[in-house]
């Protein structure tokens, strides 16, 4: 068994792109991602704490707007507006969930698709299904690098992933199947789901349950993606339970240290690409 490591893969991207960001600030421009949190959700705080860390590690310039949770939509696209307009920023997140009486989507569509450094935007998504992306969500493209990074074939393989979100799952599949996958994407409906996972080379599992996935719901030699993050116990788990499933897989990553970094450093990426698709 081998461990995805996404801890060091991710700190090998982050060299190479403070290398790219030290580039830019030789020509007079300083990368800018603005990141957007509203109200005081614990777990939102710590991600964008996490990601505003990471931006000042590569050098890039991070500006961060809390709002209030009773901040109207009208008032947080008016923000986001003003962000579209701004050439010190050339990326733009939105820290999700939002507060209820906002509409997600309404905010995401928003965002200039040119700064849309989550590659949630329709326009974004559009272009990934069609295989001519321009920007991949973070965690998906996180979970390619990974693949990419230790040789594991994709194309032709059996792929199911569980959990069928906007932000991983969904993409992921369209990812996959544009790198020859043969992919079934699998929810909270799903029928019989050991059946389906027993058969699979590659198992993703992005759902926020521990233990999801147990040993009896894979074959020998599968390779396991856990995207899950649950706390149980003051620990950090996936949806895998780790210490039997690792014993029949050939790759596994493990939680925390796998896809959870690789996704920053795709961050970080993404608000480099963006300079150059804004023209800048």
């Amino acid at each position: 068994m081998i461990l995805l490591d996404g801890k060091t893969l991710s700190k090998k991207i982050r060299e190479q792109i403070k290398g790219r960001v030290e580039e830019f600030k030789n020509r007079g421009i300083i990368p800018g991602l603005a990141v957007i949190l509203v109200g005081d959700n614990p777990a939102s705080q710590l991600y964008v704490n996490m990601k505003t860390k990471a931006c000042e590690d590569v050098g890039i310039y991070s500006i961060n707007h809390r709002m209030p949770a009773e901040i109207s939509e009208k008032e947080l696209i008016n923000v986001i507006k003003m962000l579209n307009d701004n050439p010190m920023v050339h990326g733009i997140l939105v820290q999700l969930p939002l507060p209820k009486h906002i509409k997600e989507e309404n905010v995401i569509e928003a965002i200039d698709y040119k700064k849309d450094v989550d590659g949630f935007h329709p326009y974004s998504v559009g272009r990934l299904v069609r295989g001519n992306p321009l920007f991949y969500p973070c965690t998906p493209y996180g979970i390619m690098k990974l693949f990419e990074e230790y040789d594991i074939e994709l194309r032709g393989k059996d792929v199911v992933i569980v959990g069928a979100g906007n932000i991983t799952g969904k993409p992921l599949a369209s990812m996959l199947t544009n790198a020859f996958s043969t992919v079934q994407l699998c929810h909270i409906h799903t029928k019989e789901l050991e059946k389906k996972t027993k058969k699979a080379d590659i198992v993703i599992s992005a759902v926020g349950k521990p233990k999801l996935i147990t040993k009896d719901m894979v074959k020998e030699g599968c390779v396991i993606v856990d995207v899950g993050i649950s706390r149980v116990d003051n620990r950090v788990v996936g949806d895998v339970d780790f210490e039997n499933v690792s014993e029949k897989a050939s790759y596994i990553t493990p939680v925390p240290g796998g896809v959870g970094p690789m996704t920053i450093a795709m961050l970080l990426y993404n608000t480099v690409k963006a300079i150059e698709i804004n023209g800048t």
